[in-house]
Formats: C-alpha cells, sequence, structure tokens
C-alpha cells in the first residue's frame, strides 16, 4: 500500500532550520511493528501519527527511533500544520488525543500555539557526573519526565558537548536538557536524547515543559521567548498559565511523498 507522508521543519520559517518531523495522516491504524519500521526508516528523532476520530479531532501518536514516547511538541506542530494546511484547510484548530490528554493546536496569524502540561519540578543534588557528561559544569538540576541541567552562560550551551554514552548513562530523566538565560532571548537551550536513540533534539516542544516552568518562575514574567541554541536552531514563543504551557511557532514544508508499506 502507499501511504502519503509530509516532513515539517518545525518552530521556523525556513526549510533546514528547526526541527523535521515525518507525518503520517493514516485511514486506519498500521501495525506498531510498521510504524516502529517506518519511524526507524525515516530516521527523525520522530515520526507522527494521526487518525481521525471527528470533527477536527485526530488522535495522535508519537514514535522516536527508541519507541513511542507520551509527548512530543515539535511533532504536534508539524503534524497540525499538516492537516490544517492539507487535509482540512477549512480548520484553525486541532485537537490531538494522545497519551498526554487532550492536546489543542491552534493556528494565529501564521504560528501554531499548542497547548501542553506543565511538568512538575523536583530540585535534584547537582552530581559530579552531570557536569561529566555535559562537558560543563552544572549549577542547578530538576527532575520531570526529563533532567533539566542550569548553567551559568549561554556561551556555555552554545558551546556544549557532550559525551552521550555518559549522558544516556546518567539515571535521572528520559531526555537531558541543558539552558542558561538568554542574551537577545529570555533563554537558551539544548536537548539530548541518547535513551531514545537520539543525540540531539534541534528544537524540543516537550522539553520547553521543563524549561518554561524554571524561567517563569526565575525571570518572574509568564511570557518567555526561547531559542533552541542547536546547530539548526529554532524559536518558540512561550506562555505559562497555571499548569499549563502554551508553545507557538511556524512551521515549514520540507517534503510530502508516497511511501511503500508492504501488505504483510
Amino acid at each position: 500500500m502507499k501511504q502519503k507522508q509530509y516532513v515539517v521543519d518545525a518552530f521556523t520559517k525556513d526549510v533546514f532550520a528547526g526541527n523535521p518531523a515525518a507525518v503520517c495522516v493514516l485511514d486506519a491504524w498500521l501495525p506498531e511493528e510498521t510504524m516502529m519500521k517506518i519511524t526507524v526508516e525515516n530516521n527523525l528523532s520522530e515520526t507522527a501519527f494521526a487518525v481521525k476520530e471527528g470533527e477536527g479531532r485526530y488522535h495522535l501518536r508519537w514514535f522516536t527511533p527508541g519507541g513511542e514516547i507520551d509527548l512530543c511538541g515539535h511533532a504536534t506542530l508539524g503534524t497540525a500544520h499538516v492537516i490544517l494546511t492539507f487535509v482540512e484547510p477549512g480548520l484553525r484548530t486541532v485537537t490531538f488525543s494522545t497519551l498526554s490528554g487532550d492536546l489543542v493546536v491552534d493556528l494565529k496569524e501564521g504560528r501554531y500555539e499548542m497547548e501542553f502540561p506543565a511538568y512538575d519540578l523536583k530540585p535534584v543534588d547537582v552530581t559530579p557526573a552531570m557536569s561529566e557528561a555535559l562537558g560543563v559544569e552544572v549549577k542547578e538540576a530538576y527532575l520531570g519526565r526529563d533532567l533539566l541541567c542550569v548553567v551559568e552562560s549561554e556561551q556555555q550551551v552554545r558551546g556544549c558537548t557532550p559525551d552521550m554514552a555518559k549522558v544516556k548513562a546518567l539515571p535521572d530523566g528520559l531526555l537531558c536538557h541543558v539552558t542558561a538565560k538568554g542574551g537577545d532571548v529570555d533563554c537558551v537551550s539544548r536537548s539530548y536524547a541518547p535513551k531514545l536513540s537520539v543525540s540531539e533534539d534541534p528544537v524540543c516542544g516537550s522539553g520547553h515543559c521543563h524549561i518554561v516552568p524554571y524561567w517563569t518562575a526565575k525571570l518572574g514574567k509568564n511570557e518567555l521567548v526561547a531559542y533552541q541554541a542547536s546547530p539548526r536552531g529554532g524559536t518558540l514563543y512561550c506562555r505559562q498559565e497555571g499548569d499549563k504551557i502554551f508553545l507557538a511557532g511556524y512551521a515549514a514544508l520540507y517534503s510530502e511523498a508516497e511511501i511503500n508499506i508492504p501488505e504483510n
């Protein structure tokens, strides 16, 4: 069978920047083994699969080469871009049912705004292993789903050269994020996911469900402009309302294609 697949660069206006996600909007679910094979073949940090459930509503699942995950920002943005641009272009809002509950995405002035749950951050002791893994001195550390490591400067974030084997060996957190206060933006960060067979996630939406709560509290403001300082780079327009995080960004279509899936 043939299946339409899009690749969308999320959190950017330009292709070759932001975070690429593959998106397959399906008529019906494929076997999980097949979805994993597609994900591994794509070799991107995430491939998203969506099936329509009702008017403006889809069931959404995210897969990394290391397996299914419970939350992914850039692939949600990419899927919303595909649905609101190509599948149902008359819509301005789409709701996704996911492992993290219902996620609503609104198209506002060219940006896709996503409503996500904020992770509760628990302070944890900074260990020598954290600094050794990241190659930079960690000043503070917090744990939600992921490990959030705060360092002294934006330059340290941009120049971070982690040892991926040591990051993978850290006992806490699914992903590891390193962050610092920004100069031209409120905060900068980078995100590493070797436990999911992804070295660096170029722009991590779910990571900002850790990063935003930290910086809104630290800076005493509810709205932030965040920059993910990976080699590709990407900008997120963020705000926090209670236990909800709103992340907004642009999207750029890189490709659309048909993939061939064996019938059995």
